[in-house]
């Protein structure tokens, strides 16, 4: 167990002192070695310090964490929340807005896509946002370019549709499988062949990928609600307490949302 702990202690000791070490004059190799007995020996005497150390580099990792999803909240909102270029659900001119990154292979989104519906179904006050984020492969990528060019003919009900009908499916999503649910739907197939060829489907799925990067999202379903990111299949519960904040967050600042 200390093997284990201390590699990762001992380096968050130098990313802590780094600021102090890098002011202080070049040691002789004797001076070095003199320092690293002391070190070893201080620790040694009190292995405490190791966990007491990582325990502040991750504070400290997580408050600059923070601050660059702050920077990038306030750089990246209208992109988030208002791109010409994303499907809007539910409540078009809704008081809050839940953003959600997802993939058409990902089975958490699946299984979370049922509270999804619950929360379309009972909240007449949400704004649904859908960001297609294909991390899962090539199939994923070629049903979001499918996705993506859809939403350039569809309305958002019988997008809908469409979503549920390829989200909901059993096995790989690719880019036959959502051609086969946009036919089923009744899409003009003539058109989207020619959409998915057009500069917006490259410039939308680009997008989402530069707000993931902003936004520190790796993974899917990611949910953004407000200022919050709630990342994976959290439960209807989850997702309506995290709604219920930003609803009064957005009543102090509407741009917000």
């Amino acid at each position: 167990m200390f093997k284990r702990l201390i590699g990762p202690a001992l380096a968050a000791l130098f990313a802590l002192s780094a600021p102090v070490v890098a002011q202080a004059p070049e040691a002789s190799p004797a001076e070095r070695q003199r320092i690293e007995a002391i070190v070893r020996e201080y620790l040694l005497r009190n292995p405490e310090i190791l966990q007491e150390a990582l325990v502040e580099l991750e504070k400290r990792q997580a408050q600059a964490e923070d601050r660059a999803r702050a920077a990038a909240f306030a750089a990246n909102r209208d992109a988030l929340y208002r791109s010409p270029n994303q499907i809007v659900l539910g409540n078009p001119q809704g008081d809050v807005t839940l953003v959600e990154f997802f993939d058409y292979n990902c089975g958490f989104c699946k299984r979370a896509l049922p509270e999804m519906m619950e929360l379309l179904r009972s909240d007449s006050r949400l704004r649904v946002v859908l960001k297609d984020f294909p991390v899962l492969g090539p199939g994923s990528i070629e049903a979001a370019n499918v996705a993506v060019a859809l939403k350039m003919q569809l309305a958002a009900p019988k997008y809908l549709e469409f979503h549920q009908k390829l989200l909901g499916s059993r096995g790989q999503a690719n880019g036959a499988r959502a051609l086969e649910v946009a036919r089923e739907i009744g899409a003009d197939m003539t058109r989207l062949q020619r959409d998915m060829q057009s500069p917006q489907v490259q410039a939308t799925l680009a997008e989402n990928m530069r707000l993931a990067e902003m936004l520190r999202i790796n993974g899917t379903p990611t949910y953004v609600v407000g200022e919050e990111v709630v990342v994976g299949a959290v439960g209807l519960e989850k997702l309506r307490e995290n709604l219920a904040r930003a609803r009064v967050a957005c009543a102090a600042q509407p741009n917000m949302c």
